[in-house]
């Protein structure tokens, strides 16, 4: 079908390694320089479609980090084997706004990627892989037109080489496959200390430019910080209301398929049904309370059972279906049973995805003294979607036609609407909403949904797998934006907070040994060359948004330890680490500063015979955050 469109571009499939001429196959995974047995044919070229440089997350998820030097060792290894190329996947994190999201995928998509959810570059798997392409772009011509050829230079070690005519260029990648220890090796007369599980980018065949394991780039934290401006919330609420069985519903003898029902109209669907109870019905024991038993498809119910909330239960992206169980306390008469179904998206993958199903499947209630009661087959209603989503609560036009009422103290109410309004957060830096302290639901922000979120799904480690939603500062004017929330199961409404996002920290950790950066070299007629006098190992940082260094939080030439945010001391530490880092940084916008124990060390007194590593971490801010702020107070008034 598709070489019948005849589109006169090629086609790709991939992981079809029997894709038909002209079709081209092609890798999807983490390391396709090992797993990809090639294309099919000699005429098509070596892709690697998507290169996973994280693992989208579901709710329930703990945090997943594929590190920069993976992901750099995956794709040289790819290209050394003659790899033509690789898309990064995802290169640019997102947000699923609305419903848009797939079964049980966080609101943030692919936050880990090289640029964050929030478009800032997240260091230093940013840094590290733009740096990798650059130490391959010198290499270009003899991947291009070199004759490659593998040579084992030991256990787990090896050189591949892509060498022109007569031998004039050459280009070099020598690896460590030993995942835990280093290993010097000989290559063309010359020994290079290769670090584990990584490789060495050699575009003359002599200088190293770049290894996997070395970050020479910088290391950033990401921040959130309280709004100054935005968090004069005053909230009101408006209590949804629980449907009972209604002649102008749906009525069908057994609960209905959830997704054929709502149509994607809303996440939301009502089950209702009503029985009689006698007195011969309730327990005889006063102590004992009959039980509601529900089972569902999925992906999670809240019951209600003459209007007033019971519980809520739930399945995961792996077990969608689940059972509910809770004891209810019934009258003598008639009593309703409202069960209100929810979706957390779509399937997004397999065959049939059609015959996926979600919702209540099966109910009864157990404890009666008149034995088991089974409901399945009772007669339900149902309801499409919440009243307040189909009136629009949440626009401005719309949300004064309900009647808010003030906020009581304590914890939320199952199933209720918050309103309020704020003004934009200072500055340009991207902007959050911290929401841990409710349980699930949606926030829209001047009648834009930002997304679900669900505080209350904990991860293995307790936490939220996303405590923060991105607010698009696209979304936001000057002043009184609106601000509405539908919380399903109750919460703290008094913890939401207005954040600003920023990744003004930012770090260095370079070792004496390390590579000097990528940029330092040039090629010229064939031959690289250096465009400073003297290549040597550099700390380089750089602050965005035309901030400056203001302050340099941690220096330390010796045998630091930690990470960027989580520096210490070692061992060993020149004294003057700090104030020589000052001199180089502080006030400037980037610094570069030299690993030089000449500068730090004159005397060698610093721990002799250890191999040295400069650490460095600073904070970037405004140059005068007085006026700066006085500004920015001003424009608010």
């Amino acid at each position: 079908m598709a070489i019948g469109l005849d589109t006169g571009v090629p086609w790709i499939m991939c992981k079809q390694l029997n894709a038909p001429e002209p079709v081209i196959n092609t890798c999807n995974g983490r390391y396709c320089g090992d797993t990809f047995t090639g294309p099919n044919t000699p005429n098509k070229p070596t892709l690697w479609t998507e290169n996973w440089t994280a693992q989208y997350r579901t709710f329930g998820d703990p945090p997943s980090i594929r590190s920069a030097e993976d992901i750099a060792f995956a794709v040289t290894r790819f290209f050394s084997k003659k790899g033509t190329l690789t898309n990064y996947y995802m290169y640019y994190g997102g947000t699923n706004f609305g419903r848009t999201s797939s079964s049980f995928v966080t609101t943030q998509y692919y936050d880990e990627a090289p640029i964050d959810e929030y478009g800032l570059p997240r260091d230093p798997k940013y840094g590290h892989l733009r740096d990798l392409h650059s130490a391959l772009k010198l290499c270009q011509k003899d991947l291009l037109w070199g004759t490659p050829s593998l040579q084992k230079l030991g256990k787990d070690l090896e050189g591949i080489t892509f060498e022109g005519k007569g031998g004039v260029e050459c280009a070099a990648f020598l690896s460590n496959n030993d995942t835990s220890l280093a290993a010097t090796v000989e290559f063309r007369g010359a020994k290079y200390l290769i670090p584990p599980r990584s490789i060495s980018i050699l575009p003359d065949c002599k200088t190293v430019v770049y290894n996997t394991k070395m970050i020479v780039s910088q290391f950033s934290e990401r921040n959130y910080k309280k709004s100054m401006f935005a968090n004069k919330l005053q909230w009101t609420m408006f209590k949804e209301m629980i449907p009972t069985p209604d002649a102008s519903q749906i009525k069908t003898m057994e609960p209905s398929e959830h997704f054929s029902t709502t149509k994607d109209n809303s996440d939301y669907l009502w089950f209702m049904t009503g029985i009689k109870v006698d007195q011969d019905d309730l327990p005889l024991n006063k102590t004992i309370s009959p039980i509601l038993e529900v089972a569902s498809l999925g992906h999670l119910l809240h019951a209600f059972v003459n209007g007033e909330y019971i519980g809520s239960a739930n399945g995961n992206n792996i077990a969608k279906s689940f059972n509910f169980k809770k004891e209810i306390s019934l009258k003598l008469g008639d009593n309703f049973i409202s069960i209100l179904g929810a979706t957390v998206g779509f399937p997004d993958s397999g065959s049939y995805l059609e015959h996926r199903l979600a919702g209540v499947r099966a109910v009864r209630l157990l404890g009666l003294n008149s034995g088991t009661r089974e409901l399945t087959y009772n007669g339900w209603w149902h309801k499409v979607g919440l009243d307040g989503e189909k009136l629009n609560i949440f626009t401005e036009q719309d949300s004064h036609k309900f009647e808010w009422a003030k906020v009581n103290k304590g914890p939320s109410p199952a199933l209720t609407w918050y309103k309020t309004n704020f003004d934009a957060p200072e500055g340009n830096n991207p902007v959050a909403i911290q929401m841990e302290t409710m349980s699930k639901g949606m926030v829209w922000v001047n009648g834009k949904s930002i997304g679900r979120y669900w505080s209350s799904f904990l991860s293995p480690l307790g936490k939220p797998s996303q405590p923060v939603y991105h607010i698009p500062r696209a979304f936001l004017q000057p002043k009184k934006n609106l601000l509405v929330l539908l919380e399903e199961m109750g919460g703290n409404i008094d913890g939401i907070q207005i954040l600003t996002v920023n990744r003004d920290t930012i770090c260095s950790t370079i070792g004496e040994d390390y590579p000097p950066n990528v940029g330092t070299w040039s090629r010229e007629n064939g031959v690289i060359k250096s465009i400073v006098e003297t290549p040597k190992p550099t700390a380089h940082l750089v602050c965005s948004d035309n901030k400056t260094i203001t302050e340099v939080n941690f220096a330390s030439y010796g045998d630091p330890t930690g990470s960027c945010g989580h520096f210490l001391l070692g061992k060993c530490n020149a004294p003057n680490s700090q104030n020589i880092v000052e001199q180089y940084c502080l006030g400037k916008t980037e610094c570069t500063v030299p690993v030089d124990k000449n500068i730090f060390d004159k005397d060698g007194n610093t721990c002799p015979g250890i191999p040295k590593t400069l650490s460095i971490q600073v904070h970037c801010g405004h140059k005068n955050v007085r006026s700066h702020m006085r500004g920015m107070l001003e424009s608010n008034l």
